[in-house]
C-alpha cells in the first residue's frame, strides 16, 4: 500500500481527498516532528506532505527509500527541504502559492497600520488601568493616509499590498530584480533603486524569496540608509533581516517601529531584546491563517501529493525536472 505521511493535522476535506490514494498517517502533535523522527519514517514512505517548519534537508532527502517520489510543501516558500539533493533523487517538490496571496497581503497591512498607530501599545495600556486624558501628544503615530509605500519584492503579494496602499492615495515604490513596465502603468507604482526606496519611504514592506541574495539584506548598511522615522513590515522571511541590526535602529530610533510576522529563527529567542521594544509588534508566523486560505493551501498541498503519487506533472512544482529524472530511474 502507497504510505503518506502528514506531518501536521489537516482541514477533514482535505484528508478526505487524500485518503482514496493512499495509506495516510498524521503527526498527532501541534509542534513539529523532530528531525530524528523524520529520518526514522522517510525509508518507509512513497511521500510527505511538510509543513515549513520541517527540516527536509540533503541527509533527509538521502534517507527516503527507493520508492518515495513526492514532497508536497503546504507553503509558498520551501527554503526548508533541499531542492537540489531532491531533484537529482528524481523527488518532486510541490508549493502552494497563489491561494495566500491576498490573506497575507492583509496581514502585511494589518501589521502596518498597527504599527502605525501604536494599536498594540494603546491597548496594553488599557489592560494595565492606565487611561492618559486626552491630549495633542498622547500615543500619536504616523500618518498613512498620502505617505510613502517601498515594497521590496514585487510578486504577487507585493503586488496585492500595492493595491491596498492605493486606497491611501500613498506614493508606492518597488524594487525587484525584474522591472514591471505594465504593471507600474496598472497599479500606478513606480521602480526605485533599493537605496532610493529605503531613502524615500515611510513604510517599508518586504516581499520577496529568501535567497543567497536576500538573505540579511536588511542589515546596519541598509537600515543606515532608511528615511529617519519609517516602519518596517516583514511578513516574507525572518532571515531576510538581521535582527541585532534592527534592534539597535530601533533603539537609537533610526526605525520609528516594525512589524514582524516572521523571524529568525522562529520561534524568536525568548532573550531577544526586540521582544521588549514597545514599538514593535511580533506575531507568530499568520500570515495565511485565516480558515478560508488554510483550506485552500491543505487543498491544493494535496492535489500536489496526489499528482506526484502518480508521476504526473503537479499544478504547482517547484522543479519539474525531477519528474523527467524519476521516470528515468
Amino acid at each position: 500500500m502507497t504510505k503518506v505521511w502528514i506531518t501536521r493535522a489537516l482541514p477533514p476535506e482535505a484528508l478526505d481527498a487524500l485518503k482514496p490514494y493512499c495509506e495516510v498517517e498524521v503527526w498527532p502533535l501541534e509542534t513539529p516532528p523532530p528531525k530524528s523522527e523524520i529520518l526514522r519514517r522517510i525509508g518507509d514512505l512513497d511521500a510527505m506532505l511538510t509543513m515549513l517548519t520541517d527540516p527536509i534537508d540533503a541527509e533527509v532527502i538521502a534517507a527516503a527509500g527507493p520508492r518515495f517520489r513526492a514532497i508536497s510543501q503546504m507553503a509558498v516558500g520551501y527554503d526548508n527541504i533541499h531542492i537540489p539533493a531532491a531533484t537529482q533523487r528524481g523527488i518532486a517538490v510541490g508549493h502552494t502559492p497563489g491561494v495566500l496571496t491576498e490573506t497575507t497581503a492583509d496581514m502585511a497591512w494589518a501589521l502596518l497600520m498597527a504599527v502605525a498607530r501604536r494599536v498594540v501599545e494603546a491597548h496594553q495600556e488599557v489592560q494595565k488601568g492606565i487611561w492618559r486624558p486626552w491630549g495633542p501628544f498622547v500615543l500619536c503615530g504616523q500618518e498613512v493616509y498620502g505617505a510613502t509605500l517601498g515594497i521590496i519584492g514585487f510578486g504577487r503579494i507585493g503586488q496585492a499590498v500595492a493595491r491596498r496602499a492605493a486606497g491611501f492615495s500613498m506614493r508606492i515604490l518597488y524594487h525587484d530584480p525584474d522591472r514591471h513596465p505594465e504593471l507600474e502603468a496598472q497599479l500606478g507604482v513606480q521602480y526605485a533603486s533599493l537605496d532610493d526606496l529605503l531613502s524615500s519611504a515611510d513604510f517599508i514592506s518586504l516581499h520577496a524569496y529568501l535567497s543567497e541574495s536576500t538573505r540579511r539584506m536588511i542589515n546596519s548598511e541598509t537600515l543606515g540608509k532608511v528615511k529617519p522615522g519609517a516602519i518596517l513590515i516583514n511578513t516574507a522571511r525572518g532571515g531576510m533581516v538581521d535582527q541585532e541590526a534592527l534592534y539597535h535602529s530601533l533603539k537609537e530610533g533610526r526605525l520609528a517601529g516594525a512589524g514582524l510576522d516572521v523571524t529568525d529563527p522562529e520561534p524568536i529567542d525568548p532573550s531577544s531584546p526586540l521582544l521588549n521594544l514597545p514599538n514593535v509588534i511580533i506575531t507568530p508566523h499568520i500570515a495565511s491563517a485565516s480558515t478560508v486560505t488554510r483550506q485552500k493551501m491543505a487543498l491544493l498541498a494535496v492535489q500536489n501529493l496526489i499528482a506526484g503519487l502518480k508521476g504526473e506533472p503537479m499544478p504547482h512544482c517547484v522543479n519539474p525536472e525531477a519528474l523527467t529524472r524519476g521516470q528515468a530511474a
